[in-house]
């Protein structure tokens, strides 16, 4: 697969723009607390990440289809580091900052839309999953190695350097797409590009996606399984202190779930696309099922070996992944994808944001325990009204 023109480029770029991101928030929160000496404010980094993904992928997804992949890309990379070099300015105020970091989170989206669309173009059918499964590999394993690797990073060099170092990150992946890939048409070409165009064109892709009766399960599958995932890490600092571990044994938990994900989707992207197709759905129960194990106050490394087999079961996307892109019409992929990347991190914000409200009134075990057995049941829903019939095998076409 990486020996297909340009391909090479765009995991790089990925993998480059990725680490600069990771390490980016690591170096904003630390730099906002030196600056206010405020907790709430150090967390907002967290929230401005999150908050913006809904908005920009309802109100910009058209763009995705409207615009060449390639061009779309490497904006959002150049409108990326120039709001990250803008933070360098001295005397930007703390909510300057936040508002810088929520463009990034606006375009960010957009970019993830764009580049699953272009691959539609550059991968043959049959190879579509596992280029988006190399994808989701790099980004789980850049969130396992960024995390540690900005804090040792800021420690040494400050996080302005680290900054900096960012925003060199989001050029040098815009270099590598516009001078390393290869020209993918766009998908939806003419029309107006007014700002009102393009939102209301959004729109229309909206009622597209949300409308169509096979597509729409899909979609909230592929949203169902981290974001009830996700309690598990909104709960882990109040997990390692239920069972009386010390707070710095939570980065084992934070850890387990991207784990088992990056070891699963190198698994499963060697088997045959009717084995991941029957595979989708036990998959996709089998990321639920581990956190019921949370209700018996398992030890940190019991938590974190269930939270790698939970992490495993997010591969059930490469089973899943070739249905969507076959029920999406061509012109309405770009908005698609851009949907289902931000509907992926609003779910993931909320299911954490929800897990820390509900571990104010019960003990954070049951509160990840219930989400599994929620999720369980839920999943299970989706994939019946998804797939007519969740475990018969029937033919992938290629695209």
């Amino acid at each position: 697969m990486l020996r297909l023109r340009g391909l090479r480029a765009v995991y790089f770029a990925h993998a480059v723009s990725m680490a600069g991101t990771v390490a980016a928030e690591v170096a904003l929160s630390i730099l906002i607390y030196q600056r206010s000496g405020s907790p709430l404010l150090s967390a907002l980094v967290l929230v401005a990440s999150f908050l913006p993904y809904g908005l920009g992928g309802t109100v910009l997804s058209s763009v995705a289809d409207r615009f060449a992949a390639r061009r779309v890309l490497v904006t959002c990379d150049v409108t990326s580091a120039a709001c990250i070099a803008a933070m360098l300015i001295p005397g930007v105020p703390v909510l300057g900052l936040l508002g810088l970091l929520l463009v990034t989170g606006l375009v960010a989206p957009l970019f993830q839309g764009s580049r699953a669309s272009s691959l539609a173009h550059l991968l043959p059918g049959d190879l579509f999953p596992v280029g988006r499964s190399l994808l989701r590999s790099i980004s789980q394993t850049t969130v396992l190695l960024g995390f540690a690797a900005g804090s040792v990073t800021v420690a040494a060099v400050g996080p302005k350097w680290l900054l900096g170092a960012d925003a060199a990150s989001f050029l040098a992946s815009a270099l590598l797409i516009r001078f390393g890939t290869a020209y993918t048409p766009a998908t939806a070409p003419g029309g107006a590009t007014s700002p009102r165009a393009v939102v209301q064109e959004s729109l229309v892709g909206l009622r597209y996606i949300f409308g169509h009766p096979a597509l729409r399960p899909m979609l909230l599958l592929s949203w169902a399984v981290p974001g009830f995932g996700s309690f598990a890490e909104g709960l882990a600092v109040a997990y390692t202190a239920e069972v009386g571990s010390r707070a710095t044994s939570a980065g084992a938990l934070f850890t387990g779930y991207a784990a088992g994900t990056v070891f699963a989707e190198v698994v499963i992207a060697r088997l045959s696309p009717a084995r991941k197709r029957r595979l989708l759905v036990p998959l996709a129960i089998l990321s639920q099922l581990p956190l019921l194990g949370f209700a018996a106050a398992p030890s940190i490394p019991v938590a974190a070996a269930l939270l790698v087999v939970s992490g495993a079961g997010f591969a059930f996307n490469q089973g899943l992944d070739p249905l969507i892109l076959t029920a999406t019409e061509p012109a309405y992929r770009g908005r698609l994808f851009t949907v289902q990347s931000s509907g992926l991190m609003t779910v993931q914000g909320l299911g954490i944001g929800l897990a820390g409200l509900l571990g104010t009134v019960a003990p954070a075990r049951f509160v990840i325990c219930g989400a599994g057995l929620v999720g369980g049941i839920v999943v299970v829903i989706l994939a019946y009204r998804a797939l007519p019939h969740p475990f018969r095998v029937t033919p992938v076409p290629a695209t």
